[in-house]
């Protein structure tokens, strides 16, 4: 299977955030941007948008990215959208998996690969384990659109290994480089793309008592946790001010970003 415009749209976790390069496009890489690196190997000419930008909720993520999606004409999408409107106090899920069934079936009504995600597995995670129920209504929701547009899912909650915190960026939110790789192949293995890709060698967990756990958790409440919760009292992201880091399909040749050159890309 080749593609030859593939456009990724989101939140947080597709921009990237949590693998770090500072010699990209707002300083992260991340597992769209793999899976692009290895789609370009595979088709000519090829270009590749990412218009997801951190902190997008839903109606953020239709209203600023669905419209110059559809522009770019692709013939691959990435869609993950809801998981900030899950972590908000009060949320209405239905209602909002109903606007992105509508986003959807604009999507694949172009005859463009629809790849949709569901939410991670919440159930190990101690601040935000109470989340868990409202994750797997989301989820089967997002399964039942997945099926009625014939799109492509990929199984985030039956990702298992990413209960290990090596795949965790040390805000404890985001992915790390290791689980940006590890859902890079899980999305071309998906889609049925052949690749070489594979995840990352782990290093050691490190041993720790009681105490040096107690005093690494609040060592991360104090430098990420309380930022969050105080960006949402003030209704502030992260992303506000931020620009999409590829917000027009960027030629993309050979197996490296940095042989992206700005430009357009001709063909389908």
């Amino acid at each position: 299977m080749s593609f030859h415009r593939y456009v990724a749209l989101g939140d947080s976790f597709t921009e990237g955030v949590g693998d770090h390069d500072p010699d990209r496009p707002n300083g992260v890489r991340g597992w769209a941007d793999r899976v692009a690196e290895v789609l370009a190997t595979r088709a000519d000419p090829f270009g590749y948008a990412n218009l997801a930008i951190r902190g997008r909720k839903m109606a953020g993520i239709l209203a600023e990215q669905l419209g110059p999606a559809l522009d770019l004409r692709p013939d691959l999408v990435t869609v993950y959208a809801g998981a900030n409107d899950i972590l908000r106090p009060k949320v209405d899920v239905d209602a909002v998996v109903a606007a992105y069934d509508g986003a959807v079936g604009r999507l694949t009504a172009t005859g463009a690969t629809v790849v949709l995600f569901t939410g991670f597995d919440l159930g190990f995670a101690p601040v935000f384990r109470h989340l868990r129920g409202r994750v797997a209504t989301y989820n089967e929701l997002v399964r039942e659109v997945a099926d009625t547009h014939g799109a492509t899912l990929v199984d985030y909650w039956r990702l298992r290994e990413y209960r290990d915190p090596r795949l965790w960026d040390v805000d404890r939110m985001h992915m790390s480089s290791a689980g940006h790789q590890r859902m890079a192949v899980a999305v071309l293995d998906t889609l049925g793309v052949e690749h070489d890709l594979r995840p990352f060698d782990l290093a050691p967990l490190p041993q720790m008592d009681r105490r040096q756990k107690r005093n690494a958790d609040l060592a991360w409440a104090r430098a990420h946790a309380a930022p969050w919760v105080q960006r949402r009292l003030r209704g502030t992201s992260s992303g506000d001010g931020l620009p999409a880091r590829y917000p027009t399909l960027t030629e993309l040749s050979g197996a490296h970003a940095d042989d992206m050159s700005a430009g357009p890309v001709s063909g389908r």
